[in-house]
């Protein structure tokens, strides 16, 4: 019987091979933390949520490649979408669960139908973005690392695609989304309801 064969004993070629590659995965995404590529700062929940709006206007636009991570630690790849100051006319956002026995339940807010949502400092990560936009002066393909016109903390990691603008406007903005975070979310005139079956924004 060979050294580290049999007998119970670990097969170290083999323990190896199946080790380096975790180990590697946790370093990388020790970096990846380091550097800023993880997004929200929070466990996102197992359901997506839609977000829709008449308009956005923003000021100091950026968007980049990053990643999520829910309570079970799993890795959920996303766009994240920056921008410094926002106002959204006529948003909505809802989300849909489906229960045991009672089947779909419907959360749905709206907001900004007379005065605009104003954010600062808005995050989202996404995962489709939909609706007719204008951007000035804006940089595509510009390394993720480097992005300055959008908020101090949009920045994803070194050699990896990104986009950022002066200003963005959005009409018929369509967006479904894992995440958001502002540093400040001003909504008024809003209504929370929930109700069976499903109604989404879109």
């Amino acid at each position: 019987m060979k050294d580290g064969e049999g007998g119970g004993r670990v097969r170290w070629r083999r323990f190896a091979v199946l080790t380096i590659p975790a180990i590697a995965v946790t370093a990388g995404l020790g970096l990846a933390l380091a550097q800023g590529a993880l997004a929200a700062s929070f466990a996102v929940s197992g359901q997506q949520f839609k977000v829709s709006a008449t308009s956005l206007e923003g000021e100091g636009f950026a968007q980049y490649g990053s990643i999520d991570v829910n309570a079970r630690e799993e890795l959920i790849p996303v766009a994240v979408t920056a921008i410094k100051e926002a106002k959204l006319h006529s948003l909505c956002q809802s989300v849909v669960t489906t229960l045991p026995v009672v089947g779909d339940i419907s959360l749905n807010l709206t907001a900004g139908k007379k005065a605009p949502v104003e954010a600062s400092n808005l995050f989202v990560d996404a995962t489709q973005l939909a609706g007719d936009a204008v951007f000035s002066n804006i940089e595509i393909g510009r390394d993720a690392s480097t992005l300055d016109k959008g908020p101090a903390e949009a920045v994803g990691m070194q050699d990896l695609f990104a986009q950022q603008a002066d200003t963005v406007s959005i009409t018929g903005l369509q967006q479904t989304a894992w995440a958001t975070n502002a540093g400040t979310f001003k909504l008024s005139g809003l209504s929370m309801n929930i109700s069976k079956g499903k109604k989404e924004c879109f």
